[in-house]
């Protein structure tokens, strides 16, 4: 039997060049694609409505990347 939360998850496939764009957003060494995504597609929304917003998150990303040394 197939357990309910893993019939949550997809696969996606990307080239190589996309994925290491992804792994360079990681603002922890544990971050996942789905946390790294869930975070830049949150950010893109506050986009639309608040652009100075948006840009506050991702100062804040980046000094969390820093902090947490994930380059």
């Amino acid at each position: 039997m197939v357990s309910k939360e893993k019939d949550k998850i997809t696969t996606v496939k990307l080239q190589r060049k996309t994925k290491e764009r992804i792994d360079r957003l990681k603002v922890h060494k544990r971050d996942s694609y789905d946390d790294i995504l869930q975070r830049m597609l949150g950010i893109l929304n506050v986009c639309r409505s608040d652009p100075d917003e948006a840009q506050e998150k991702l100062e804040k990303m980046e000094q969390l990347r820093k902090r947490n040394k994930v380059v």
